[in-house]
């Protein structure tokens, strides 16, 4: 028999409120069967586990969930993997200029700040030498 969680597991498991849970299931990246009276128990398979995993390292990577969703879902899929890690790549890639550009925008951010910094504490170094 295959190994089956409920979302207390599973939120418990990857430190998830059970609201953070069913919001991923709304956005298409987990499928849990249902069971129970008028479907209401969640039940969850190994492969919603790695989906649940891998929708995490996504969101760590700075990824939208759109675009978790749909790379995950494409290693769902039986095609060829070549298109699969293009799509990967080109994500990652759009990612990493997106950081890039932040980067350079607080590094200039930080730039004026020291600028600004170093004024004041000049005229305060009059300010106080003047007393």
């Amino acid at each position: 028999m295959a190994t089956t969680y409920t979302i207390s597991d599973l939120a418990k498991e990857f430190d998830l409120t059970t609201r953070a849970m069913r919001f991923y299931e709304d956005m298409g990246l987990l499928q849990p069967q249902r069971e129970g009276p008028g479907g209401r128990s969640r039940v969850y398979t190994a492969r919603d586990r790695t989906r649940l995993k891998l929708t995490l390292r996504a969101k760590r990577l700075g990824l939208s969930l759109t675009e978790a969703r749909d790379i995950i879902d494409m290693y769902d899929s039986p095609r060829d993997t070549g298109p699969q890690l293009k799509k990967f790549l080109a994500v990652l890639g759009e990612h990493r200029k997106q950081l890039e550009e932040q980067m350079a925008d607080l590094l200039a951010n930080l730039d004026e700040v020291k600028v600004h910094e170093k004024e004041a504490r000049a005229l305060l170094a009059r300010v106080e030498k003047s007393k």
